[in-house]
């Protein structure tokens, strides 16, 4: 069965799986889910993620046929359905902070940024929500830049791209779409950045290379 990914090129929890689906190989279709004319609140869409949101991938385990949302949850199924290449290290304490890393990002960060997110607060007082997200950007990456010392290499867990690095490159995208200078702020995430940039994986998941990017 083809894995079926619904998608929206400019979010960044898509992103990362484009991204672990690309650094592992596995083709996929690619289906747009158009986040500001409101696709996801479709009724189709709905019944894949009764949450309204993206990513969510349909895949066939064991003969069944399943969609599953979450960004994380699906890193964690692709890594385990095909272990190869590897996006979580073998040494326990990398691999929980390579995890540690990821949730830095997705539980720290993205839901500020959140369109619904950022509508509620827009809605409250005018300009609030964007405010929010720049600061939440700012305090996340903050700690990112600190925590990623202890085990930087090529990239955040040594030399080979762990699930932090496929949450940070999605976060670095949206910090400058946000207007914030990540590279004068933080200079280790943006060295890490540019060299997983370089990686096809990588590049080939970029938003602007999705078929919904001239939409």
């Amino acid at each position: 069965m083809t894995l079926r990914l619904f998608s929206y090129f400019r979010s960044s929890a898509s992103y990362r799986v484009r991204i672990a689906l690309a650094v592992k190989g596995l083709p996929y279709e690619y289906v747009a889910v158009h986040l500001m004319k409101g696709h996801q609140k479709e009724d189709a869409h709905h019944a894949r993620n009764p949450l309204e949101q993206i990513p969510a991938l349909e895949l066939e385990i064991e003969g069944k046929t399943h969609v599953v949302a979450q960004s994380l949850a699906i890193l964690e199924l692709l890594e385990e359905l095909h272990p190869s290449p590897a996006l979580l290290p073998k040494d326990l304490f990398l691999r929980c902070r390579a995890r540690e890393l990821a949730e830095l990002v997705n539980a720290g960060i993205q839901p500020h940024q959140n369109l619904t997110t950022m509508g509620r607060l827009d809605a409250l007082e005018k300009g609030a929500g964007r405010k929010s997200a720049i600061h939440y950007n700012e305090v996340g990456l903050t700690t990112f830049e600190e925590r990623v010392k202890e085990t930087a290499g090529l990239y955040a867990i040594g030399d080979s791209p762990s699930f932090a690095d496929v949450c940070l490159v999605p976060q670095m995208y949206s910090a400058r779409r946000f207007d914030i200078d990540v590279a004068s702020r933080y200079p280790t995430l943006t060295r890490i950045d540019h060299a997983l940039n370089e990686l096809p994986g990588f590049a080939a998941a970029h938003p602007d290379r999705q078929p919904d990017a001239a939409a």
